[in-house]
């Protein structure tokens, strides 16, 4: 089924055909990073635009 939308695209469409691509696999590669970064990491980036500046330790 795919091979035969394939052989009947002309050249206009092969460029909407890539940009489906390139969203599609952006789309997984930031799924994939939601699901493994930490969650320490995303709350400690939801604070700093709280932080008064000051350092303060933290266990990272």
């Amino acid at each position: 089924m795919f091979d035969q939308f394939v052989k009947d695209v002309s050249g206009e469409q092969m460029y909407l055909i890539f940009s489906l691509w390139i969203f599609l696999v952006f789309f997984v590669v930031v799924s994939i990073l939601l699901f493994i970064t930490k969650k320490q990491h995303v709350d400690r980036m939801s604070d700093l635009p709280l932080e008064d500046g000051t350092l303060e330790p933290t266990n990272l």
